[in-house]
């Protein structure tokens, strides 16, 4: 026996049965098709009209790779209705492959979008093998032929009936070879592409000759090739029509308006032609050979004569459009960091202005023994003073904005301010106050969306103003110069009791932005000053029970506040002031009002029947008091103090840091209770007597249970009783109800310490960035933008466009919302507006074009405008009785207006045109067509003239500076 061979050289034996890279490449390709189901027969209704570019296509990647190159395979396919089940079984044996089929069908001859090889070839479905990064490329013959035979085993193997595809050379080149395989049959895909096109065949005849070389066809009649032929014509100057936007000037509109801008409105529409090229395809979809002539000498090919027009348009990249401008300036700002002193130099809230204004407001304060009437000044010359400290402090030539400008701004902003009489003025001021209600509109109320300010407010015009100050004047140094004096105007309003224009009464909107509320705040405290003032002065006698002269009522919309109160405010501030009064107390500690509930009732109500009854409103309905029995009075109260979304935040934030100890509970209480402590004290003055029951029956009735009782004597009595939550011992309503003695509104501690609100909002704005402006007004101006955009679609009702706001409305709605959206967002939105914009604008310059505003006939018209909106909308339009038609013979006369232009040309320059451009010379009403497309299709047998008949199909294209041949030429695999 021989002795066994060491274990090592088992190992040596070669295994010839491995596979070589090219076999694994060839089974990863038919893995591929294997796994996307592409195996086997493939069937299919014939391809409808149009479908091309009416269905939806579809495409799925994989990579595979040979050795280390990586390539990409894409399967790309028109989705179809699954077919009847029956269908594979009535093919037969012998039906071609449906790829082969579909390259005789005419139905989607020139897809207006489609994958090239679609447009080339008319497939439905196709598979292409690319390299996989972008700059990799095939360029090698032998590797060409390399991957060629893989997919042509691949296809065998399977069975697949798609045809493969693989791209050589270079990706621009978009060249394609491939082959499709079926029972007996195969298709070779092949493609020429070159620069400079030879001579003989720009024309048709040179084509059918090329074509019919190709296929070699053994039968001497050869079988006719039927032909589809595309010309396009490109117009690139629409010369008769000038573009007739210009931006406005603002220095002009300082008299009136300019340019189509009014003051306070966003400007709109395109700088340049939206629309850069008109694209005119002629075609005759079916010719029979034969049956036209087009050589070099002679071509029967007249544009006016195709049977079929069609019309795309090329948009300009991003026309310059002005709202677009104004947003994405406006939006810059936002990312300034510099402040408002260190644009302007030194501030006008400098020595002169703030301090000295603020001591002499105190001097005044302490000395004035009467009140010091006003001078009847007008607040524009308050505002020219102010100008003139700032002038002392830089140059006159410095100020970024002159005088007549700024004067019409802030005439604009304060319509109020041209009146030269004080007191008419404040007649004015009142009214001008936005009391009248807003019209309930969607449009109107779009500011509690997008959390901007409505849009008659006086927020909402500064941001326009801001917007065009920024755009036309001097960019950030402008805003900071308008916004200063703004604040100016803000102060002089506070120190001068003026109400400012444009804001509705009432508390801050939470629904509007930020600033908008500090403005509304400033108003409270203005009116509350006012109110107070007018009150010293006219020393209304305060004792009177109703305690307010005639406005009683007035602030009756603050009640939401507390859906429990039933409650009106007063206005009882007219005998307020700042003096002792405030710290007056009704009475002595006296004992017998300590007590509360049943056990002193009896014991109180004998003592306060000597309390006068103070600051009563109105009996509150029939409610009578529990123990003295007189009725229930509604008092006097003071308005809750009005609070914006900031102040709010800070006051949840303190009430939540102080914590679950005992001492914060307390404190806590004490901070919520001050207005319900005040209220009580209220209540104690108007009902004396009353107890705990009678104000929770008035200010809170759910927490006052009443039910039907049988008493000793056997009536139905009702009994009522606190509800359980008040009957906790020692809440914080039976402790403010101990602590509250019966002091009238009027004479109580202020809630709302007017003077330090006023002053913290005047801070507020005064340290405003151009920054921090430009982000808390950006939502008024997208708001103005929006508003802006519908009213300009309502003028060219394009459905488009209307689905297109509606997803900027619910879009910006969402962003703008929370504080501080992020840029991007924001970046999202200004574009989604700009690009609404340029539609507009381009339907606008096509209407202009084709003149649908001058067109007597409606029905022309409306035929016209319908062609203007499927333009915008589609990527190729048909036109309706081609070269005849309403917009046909439009057409027509635009191309032969362009033509007239140039002089003819002289003989040498004649002589120098090319063959093609002397023929076309014939029709000099169209230019030389940009492009040419030509689709040959026939049916012969190859190679032998016994074969099967199969189909053949050329495609030519041919352009200024490409020429392209895609040919599709079919063998019988069985006989030849």
């Amino acid at each position: 026996a021989l002795s066994p061979q060491p274990e090592s050289e088992v190992f040596e034996i070669t295994d010839f049965t491995t596979a070589s890279e090219w076999e694994r490449f060839i089974s990863k390709i038919e893995e591929v098709l294997n796994d996307w189901k592409l195996i086997g027969i493939s069937s299919g209704k014939p391809l409808e009209k149009g479908i091309f570019t009416t269905g939806t296509w579809e495409e799925k990647s994989d990579e595979i790779s040979f050795a280390d190159f990586k390539f990409s395979v894409t399967h790309h396919y028109l989705v179809q209705e699954p077919s009847d089940k029956d269908g594979k079984e009535e093919l037969g044996e012998d039906a071609l492959p449906l790829p082969m089929q579909d390259l005789l069908c005419m139905n989607n001859d020139f897809p207006p979008r489609a994958h090239c090889l679609v447009r080339w070839y008319g497939l439905r479905e196709f598979v292409v093998i690319a390299p996989a990064a972008n700059n990799d490329a095939v360029v090698s013959e032998s590797k060409c032929n390399l991957l060629l035979s893989s997919v042509s085993i691949a296809l065998g193997n399977t069975g697949c009936q798609v045809p493969l595809f693989v791209q050589i050379h270079h990706k621009w080149r978009r060249m394609f070879v491939g082959e499709c395989q079926g029972p007996g049959v195969r298709s070779d895909f092949e493609m020429v592409h070159l620069r400079k096109v030879p001579s003989q065949y720009t024309h048709l005849s040179g084509l059918l000759d090329i074509f019919k070389t190709k296929i070699g066809c053994p039968l001497t009649p050869l079988p006719p090739v039927s032909m589809a032929i595309r010309l396009t014509f490109v117009l690139q100057d629409w010369q008769q029509y000038f573009w007739p936007q210009q931006p406005p000037d603002i220095d002009a509109l300082v008299g009136g308006e300019v340019g189509g801008l009014e003051f306070g409105k966003l400007p709109f529409g395109a700088c340049e032609d939206p629309i850069s090229e008109l694209h005119l395809a002629t075609t005759w979809p079916h010719l029979a050979e034969g049956t036209i002539v087009d050589n070099d000498v002679y071509s029967d090919l007249d544009p006016l004569q195709a049977p079929q027009w069609s019309v795309r348009v090329r948009k300009a990249d991003n026309p310059q459009c002005l709202l677009g401008d104004f947003l994405t300036e406006f939006f810059k700002l936002c990312r300034r960091k510099e402040s408002t002193d260190e644009i302007l130099g030194r501030s006008a809230f400098d020595e002169e202005g703030k301090e000295v204004a603020d001591i002499t407001h105190a001097l005044s304060k302490l000395t004035e023994p009467a009140p010091v009437p006003i001078p009847k000044l007008s607040v524009t010359n308050m505002v020219h003073s102010a100008k003139k400290k700032i002038r002392k402090h830089r140059g006159v030539d410095e100020s970024p904005l002159n005088n007549d400008v700024l004067n019409t701004i802030l005439l604009f902003l304060f319509p109020d301010a041209a009146e030269k009489l004080a007191d008419v003025f404040e007649n004015r001021a009142s009214t001008s106050a936005g009391n009248n209600p807003p019209p309930e509109n969607e449009d109107y109320n779009l500011f509690s969306h997008f959390k901007s300010a409505p849009s008659d407010s006086l927020t909402y015009k500064l941001a326009l103003c801001l917007c065009m100050i920024n755009f036309y004047h001097g960019g950030v140094k402008g805003v900071a110069h308008l916004w200063q004096e703004f604040v100016l105007e803000m102060r002089y309003r506070w120190e001068n009791n003026y109400l400012i224009p444009g804001l509705a009464n009432g508390s801050p909107d939470l629904r509007c932005c930020l600033l908008h509320q500090k403005l509304q705040m400033l108003n409270c405290c203005i009116e509350r000053k006012k109110a107070r003032d007018e009150g010293k002065r006219g020393s209304v006698s305060d004792r009177s029970p109703g305690g307010a002269s005639g406005d009683g009522a007035k602030g009756g919309d603050h009640s939401g506040d507390n859906p429990d109160k039933e409650k009106e405010f007063g206005k009882s501030w007219e005998s307020w002031s700042d003096s002792e009064e405030e710290f007056f107390e009704c009475l002595s500690d006296t004992e017998d009002l300590k007590g509360n509930g049943q056990e002193n009732g009896k014991k109180g109500a004998k003592e306060s029947v000597n309390l006068k009854p103070e600051g009563r409103l109105h009996p509150h309905g029939k409610l009578m008091l529990l123990h003295p029995g007189e009725p229930l009075y509604v008092p006097i109260t003071q308005e809750p103090a009005p609070m914006t979304e900031d102040l709010l935040e800070e006051q949840s934030e303190v009430l939540a840091k102080l914590g679950t100890s005992a001492e914060g509970a307390h404190l806590r209480a004490r901070m919520q209770s001050a207005c319900l402590l005040s209220d009580m004290e209220s209540f104690k003055a108007a009902n004396p007597g009353c107890c705990l029951e009678d104000f929770v029956r008035w200010y809170s009735p759910r927490d006052y249970i009443e039910e039907e009782v049988v008493d000793e004597k056997g009536n139905k009595v009702i009994r009522g009783e606190l509800s359980a939550r008040m009957k906790i011992p020692s809440n914080m309503w039976v402790e403010a109800w101990e602590t509250a003695k019966p002091v009238p509104a009027r004479r109580q501690k202020r809630l709302f310490d007017d003077t330090r609100e006023a002053e913290k909002v005047l801070h507020y704005l005064a340290v405003q960035k151009p920054a921090d402006l430009a982000r808390h007004l950006l939502p008024c101006i997208i708001h103005a933008a929006v508003l802006k955009v519908k009213e300009e679609e309502a003028l060219e009702d394009i459905s488009s466009v209307k689905k297109i706001i509606k997803q900027i409305i619910s879009h910006s709605s969402k962003v703008l919302r929370f504080p501080s959206p992020e840029d991007k967002k924001l970046e999202e939105i200004i574009a989604q507006i700009m690009s609404v914009e340029a539609i507009i604008a381009r339907a606008r310059s096509l209407k202009a074009k084709f003149g649908v505003e001058k067109c007597e006939n409606e029905e022309e018209k409306e035929d016209l405008q319908r062609f203007v909106n499927s333009l915008l909308e589609q990527p190729e339009v048909s036109v309706v009785g081609a070269g005849r038609g309403p917009a046909g013979s439009i057409i027509h006369k635009l191309f032969v207006n362009a033509q007239r232009v140039p002089a003819a040309p002289p003989l040498e320059e004649e002589l120098r045109r090319s063959p093609e451009e002397r023929r076309q010379g014939l029709q000099s009403e169209f230019p030389p067509p940009a492009g040419r497309e030509v689709i040959l299709r026939t049916s012969v047998p190859r190679p032998a003239p016994y074969s099967k008949a199969l189909p053949q199909r050329m495609y030519s294209v041919l352009t200024r500076e490409d020429f392209r041949l895609a040919g599709a030429f079919s063998a019988d695999t069985t006989f030849f």
